[in-house]
């Protein structure tokens, strides 16, 4: 472990923030499917050759919402990948990581990862100080 800062209670961090990926992900856009099929089904179909709640409304709902459903699990899985990206950081050597990160801490809160000379590492906080811990 490599030391950045003695004293980690200037950064804005919290450990219980919920992500968006994984499975928080899955709950949202279960929920937004969920209510689009809800608000789909009370509304007359906008196709008019199908008749509110038939068989044919039902799985036109079904289909609609799935689709929305799919695009959101796109964007989130989007905004992830974006969100990872930017939370990585490589430096040539541990001096200049070092140095990097005393100076620019909260622009690297917890969890992110450092590749240093090609070794991963992750920023942690522990017992109230700020480390860079192999992975």
């Amino acid at each position: 472990m490599y030391l950045i800062a003695e004293d980690a209670s200037s950064i804005d961090f919290q450990e219980d923030a919920p992500g968006i990926g994984g499975a928080g992900a899955d709950a949202y856009c279960n929920e937004l499917q969920k209510q689009c099929y809800t608000k789909c089904m009370r509304r007359k179909p906008e196709i008019p050759s199908i008749e509110k709640h038939s068989g044919k409304h039902k799985e036109h709902c079904t289909t609609k919402c799935l689709n929305e459903f799919m695009d959101c699990i796109k964007k989130m899985e989007e905004v992830e990948r974006q969100e990872a990206q930017s939370k990585k950081l490589q430096f040539p050597s541990m001096s200049k990581a070092l140095d990097w990160l005393k100076a620019h801490t909260p622009e690297a809160p917890p969890g992110t990862h450092v590749i240093v000379a090609g070794v991963g590492f992750v920023i942690a906080i522990i017992g109230g100080v700020l480390f860079l811990v192999p992975i």
